[in-house]
């Protein structure tokens, strides 16, 4: 098959840059140093590959996440970096035979992790962005918390999200030193032998995590590619026009339904995005182009978590060749 051949919208992988990319970040932090976030690809086959080269633990941020890799084969060490106290899926987490840690961070979640037959967890800490995390003065307190309900605490995650897709580089590393005081301070308070945090924009940046939780770096998006990290776009979205207007722009068949926009409109290389609707994107042509209807247009997404999770399966591509196509078979909810 032929990438041409795919009814559009389709997700298509370039092989050459998943490989690329795996092999760099590889390189770059090695064995346990990369715990994969796998919320990025929601894909066995890819976790699989990420495995092939080194990396052997994974954090989620859905059970159905930790559930599936499980099931897979995939549980040599899976971490939930999130949180949740929902007993079946805690349950069901517990009883995949994997090593699953959890991250707790208040008294609830420690509760309901003991509760349900979780025994390792993490002590999540705000480091900065508004989201989940104690503060870091009490993380000790839901450590000690963790230990008197017999589970076992294996250190402290810290994300510092609010840092990691900004351009640029020196307040990066700035702000992720800061955030790292934070995380390290709650760590002298928890112990254990684990401190996660970061991400691809600061792989190489955050050298205070004894674990770097990057997960986009596989596939790449716009946002990401804006940092001048050496990781290759990998991903697009292969759409057809089905509309040329004679007022100057064109339409193909991908639009909110097949992107994550929360980073922004997407890129193409045969012109200037103009807007996104339902199931359209909206363009203007470059000077250059010719649009008719039937032409392919590669559609790049801002933000590839999200784009991801609303496709059913990705197509590898060798040039024009689709040479394996991957079920996304880590989307949803359920347990």
């Amino acid at each position: 098959m032929k990438i041409h051949d795919l009814a559009t919208p389709a997700l298509v992988v370039d092989a050459a840059g998943l490989a690329h990319n795996l092999a760099t970040m590889a390189a770059a932090l090695p064995g346990a140093r990369c715990r994969p976030h796998v919320k990025a690809h929601k894909t066995t086959a890819l976790a699989r590959r990420q495995a092939a080269v080194g990396h052997h633990a994974f954090c989620a941020a859905t059970p159905r996440e930790i559930i599936g890799m499980a099931a897979a084969g995939l549980g040599d060490d899976l971490l939930l970096a999130n949180e949740t106290v929902n007993a079946e899926r805690l349950r069901a987490m517990a009883n995949t035979g994997a090593r699953v840690t959890v991250a707790v961070d208040s008294a609830e979640t420690v509760e309901a992790a003991a509760a349900n037959g979780i025994r390792e967890v993490v002590v999540d800490v705000d480091v900065g962005l508004p989201r989940c995390g104690c503060a870091p003065e009490d993380a000790g307190r839901i450590a000690d918390l963790a230990r008197s309900r017999g589970m076992a605490v294996r250190g402290v995650m810290g994300y510092e999200g609010h840092v990691v897709g900004n351009p640029d580089r020196e307040w990066r590393a700035t702000q992720t030193e800061r955030c790292m005081a934070l995380l390290l301070a709650a760590h002298d308070a928890v112990g254990g032998d684990v401190v996660s945090g970061g991400g691809t924009g600061t792989f190489d940046l955050n050298t205070w995590c004894t674990e770097i939780q990057a997960g986009s770096y596989t596939l790449m998006d716009t946002a990401y590619a804006k940092l001048g990290v050496p990781f290759r776009q990998a991903l697009w979205v292969e759409a057809t026009v089905v509309s040329v207007s004679a007022k100057g722009w064109f339409v193909a068949d991908c639009g909110l339904k097949a992107l994550g926009m929360d980073h922004g409109d997407p890129s193409v290389d045969a012109g200037e995005v103009l807007f996104c609707s339902d199931e359209h994107v909206t363009i203007r042509p470059g000077a250059e182009s010719t649009p008719r209807v039937g032409d392919r247009v590669r559609v790049w997404p801002a933000h590839v978590d999200p784009t991801i999770a609303l496709h059913e399966r990705m197509h590898i591509a060798d040039g024009e060749d689709v040479v394996e196509t991957w079920e996304v078979d880590l989307r949803g909810w359920s347990a």
